[in-house]
């Protein structure tokens, strides 16, 4: 007998995507597997999709993951999306599942973490600590210092051309009020938001910024969020001189850190090369696989 799909309502719209989401379940009511499907809202984003599902092991292979696709897939085209994207871990259930489906890969991206109690401080100290002519560095806790926030905003696009390959990411579009929205969603979940920025001495403005967030006891694992310098500052170093000032004072603010992640595209060969020379460590690849509708 083919499973139950019950769509739900879910709780989780953002400022920038709503999600509906199913439950599969057999005749007696016993859960199978879930799905859900983020639909982007935001201008640049809004012909994407994002499916998530997951099905309990025992239940694999009898048709469960099958349903719960066709309802994603018939509710991504009923919302005029034009790509709908799913991201697995590489050589997963979930990786067959998809290349099974129609889905093709698109991208490929490399998970690293950089464990904090073996950091060479005086190394990534001095890396932050050299002069770059013409620029400098700041930071800030929290939402963007309203004097920075437009330049900030406006350095968002330094991210529009980062290496995606072909997952039809389109552009992520930017204002003051969006990342004053995003920096607030941190904060009221409980965890700290520290971002350096490269500024212009020439003007004050912001040309590159790393982001990092950290959790609100200030233990276990921090993730770094965007980094990204503007094209026509790009050559200086930028990239690596906020990273490590970033790690720098990650590990002094919180000592009890025990790492920091990030992840990378793999055709993004200026992030790995600074990855690497910073010391941070490959865990797993993810792969993104799109299908096209």
């Amino acid at each position: 007998m083919p499973p139950r799909i019950t769509p739900l309502t879910d709780p989780g719209a953002t400022a920038s995507s709503r999600r509906l989401a199913w439950l599969a379940s057999d005749a007696e009511g016993v859960p199978l597997g879930s799905a859900f499907l983020r639909l982007f809202t935001t201008e640049g984003q809004d012909h994407r999709a994002e499916l998530e599902i997951a099905v309990h092991p025992a239940e694999r292979r009898t048709g469960v993951g099958g349903a719960l696709l066709d309802a994603a897939v018939t509710a991504a085209r009923s919302d005029k999306r034009r790509s709908l994207v799913s991201r697995v871990t590489a050589g997963s259930p979930g990786d067959r599942f998809l290349a099974a489906h129609g889905f093709h890969q698109v991208l490929a991206l490399t998970f690293a973490r950089l464990p904090l109690p073996e950091l060479d401080l005086r190394a990534v100290t001095d890396m932050a600590e050299h002069p770059h002519s013409g620029y400098e560095l700041t930071h800030w806790d929290g939402v963007v210092p309203p004097e920075l926030a437009h330049t900030y905003a406006d350095s968002r696009r330094a991210m529009d051309d980062m290496p995606m390959e072909d997952s039809d990411y389109g552009i992520d579009v930017w204002d003051v009020e969006r990342v004053v929205a995003v920096a607030e969603v941190v904060l009221e979940r409980g965890d700290a938001l520290h971002t350096v920025a490269v500024l212009d001495r020439s003007d004050g403005s912001v040309v590159g910024f790393s982001e990092v967030v950290v959790p609100g006891d200030g233990r276990g694992d921090a993730q770094h969020y965007g980094t990204g310098v503007l094209p026509e500052h790009r050559g200086h170093g930028h990239g690596l001189w906020m990273k490590a000032e970033s790690i720098r004072r990650a590990r002094l603010r919180y000592p009890e850190l025990a790492g920091l992640l990030t992840d990378t595209a793999d055709s993004n060969a200026p992030m790995i090369g600074i990855n690497d020379s910073l010391g941070y460590q490959p865990t797993h690849r993810e792969l993104e696989y799109r299908l096209d509708l």
